[in-house]
């Protein structure tokens, strides 16, 4: 079979000329699991055809390759049918087999009971996988590890939870921050989906009593997903926690994140700074790195020379130097960073300031001529001066180089398929420091819970935003060595909106 490679010009000119219908756009409609079953995904993946719909007895075959006569006069042979074709972009075929194959997959529980009538062939071969979507015939164990990891990310998890107890797995998964049972399994099979998942990460599958951290590239129909894998021995079990990133969640613009048109001002007035230290507080899973790949996205120009140093490299930005910590050769952020002040930078992002080295050489970067952005954990802004006095830092230092502490979170927003309407109580609303007679005529919103957001009235989350600008009298408190509340009350007072106002 012979394969020609056409662009989307090539691609319409060509279907015209043979008087084939072109589709930039493809909805692949209900195909009887038998001409699936006869047509595997990786076949149709490799020839490039995907089965659209059937019109009477005629099979209408999607394809960004029609010159290729002698893969459709198989394709009739194979499905007995007549074949019609419709010329499509590659992209777009390719994305259709992925949908329509996925919709014929089975779900967890019907995959545990397959397991459960072949439960001695249940560790059989354990192969490494690149889409997911192709492994539909493979052993059991291994299509109920890769349908967990694609429902998880089409249910947009953070996290999944595998939890061995007495008498079963359960898993859960973590969706707009918070923690969901989805499904518990028998026990017997916990080993089975430990090894499985070690296989995929590269890990010891003999080593049952350590700790192991391991990461795996999957890709999910049109989705790169790259998950970080963390397992512990616990009384009943190894405990597997997988953290997915997907690619395509990571990154948004600054306009995307949830800053408010005043914060969003400020905030590219910060950034455009020629030197400084600008910091991103908040818990882990807060959505630091996506703020500071947002930052880097809107000042990366050809004439600058930005550099990254970071654990992980969540996501590859386009013309910018990315270095990944690996402690085990001794490249810390410390090390790496002493080595990127020496390659000319004009800005510099340290994944996060751990320890007193890394702090003292990203305040000297900042106060030799570069605009560095780096991380803390802290609860709030004002948190991370003291932070960096408490690390050893000197105040005058801080003082010098600090240009303004972002400290963030993620909230939850209410679901747009269930909101509705609602009136709040008056003691609710004083709870949270509003005055009810200043909200008359306004409008709140509630969602009553659908099976978009798992009954629970949110979907998706959105950032809120503390953005403490150091100015001349906050420097005077960071040289008297204050503490936060006191630096915190004075910018306050100089305007600054905190995390529980931006919220409300």
């Amino acid at each position: 079979m012979r394969e020609v490679k056409l662009d989307e010009v090539a691609l319409r000119r060509v279907s015209a000329r043979l008087g084939i219908p072109f589709q930039e756009v493809l909805r692949p409609e209900g195909i009887d699991s038998p001409i699936l079953s006869r047509l595997p995904i990786s076949a149709a993946k490799k020839y490039k055809f995907a089965p659209l719909r059937v019109e009477g007895d005629v099979l209408v075959l999607a394809t960004a390759n029609p010159l290729d006569l002698e893969t459709i006069d198989e394709l009739r042979f194979l499905l007995g049918k007549r074949v019609r074709i419709v010329a499509a972009p590659e992209r777009e075929v390719i994305r259709a087999i992925n949908l329509l194959y996925d919709q014929e997959r089975d779900t967890p529980e019907q995959v545990v009971q397959e397991m459960v009538e072949e439960e001695e062939a249940v560790l059989s071969e354990l192969e490494e996988t690149e889409d997911l979507l192709d492994d539909v015939s493979e052993a059991p164990v291994i299509k109920l590890v890769n349908l967990l990891l694609s429902q998880a990310v089409r249910a947009r998890a953070s996290d999944i939870h595998i939890e061995p107890y007495q008498r079963e797995v359960k898993v859960r998964y973590r969706i707009d921050g918070v923690l969901y049972n989805m499904h518990t399994l028998p026990k017997r099979f916990h080993s089975a989906i430990t090894s499985r998942v070690k296989v995929m990460a590269k890990l010891d599958i003999a080593e049952r009593r350590l700790p192991q951290d391991g990461r795996i590239m999957i890709k999910i129909g049109d989705r790169d997903v790259d998950i970080r894998v963390s397992i512990i021995p616990t009384t009943f079990g190894e405990r597997v926690v997988l953290r997915l990133l997907d690619k395509r969640s990571i990154f948004y613009s600054l306009e995307e994140i949830g800053l408010s048109p005043e914060k969003l001002e400020l905030m590219n007035r910060i950034i455009r700074g020629a030197n400084g230290i600008i910091l991103v507080t908040g818990p882990t899973g807060s959505g630091k790195t996506t703020t500071l790949y947002a930052a880097l996205e809107k000042i990366n120009s050809p004439d600058k020379n930005i550099i990254t140093i970071e654990d992980p490299v969540e996501y590859q930005l386009p013309g910018i130097g990315q270095i990944q910590v690996n402690p085990k050769i001794g490249l810390t952020f410390a090390n790496g960073l002493r080595s990127i002040v020496r390659q000319d930078p004009d800005v510099i992002l340290v994944g996060e300031i751990r320890d007193l080295e890394t702090a003292e050489i990203a305040i000297h970067a900042a106060l030799t001529g570069h605009l560095v952005f780096s991380t803390l954990h802290t609860n709030d802004a004002p948190g991370a001066i003291t932070r960096l006095i408490d690390m050893g830092i000197e105040p005058f230092l801080v003082a010098s180089a600090l240009v303004a502490v972002i400290a963030q979170r993620l909230v939850r927003t209410i679901c747009p398929y269930c909101r509705e309407p609602y009136q709040p109580e008056k003691g609710l609303l004083r709870e949270v420091g509003l005055d009810p007679s200043e909200l008359e005529g306004k409008e709140f919103y509630r969602g009553k819970g659908c099976s978009e957001c798992f009954g629970t009235g949110y979907r998706g989350r959105t950032g809120i935003f503390e953005i403490l600008q150091v100015d001349d009298a906050i420097r005077s408190l960071i040289l008297r060595t204050s503490d936060s509340a006191t630096i915190k009350a004075r910018a306050i007072k100089r305007g600054m909106a905190t995390l529980r106002d931006d919220g409300i």
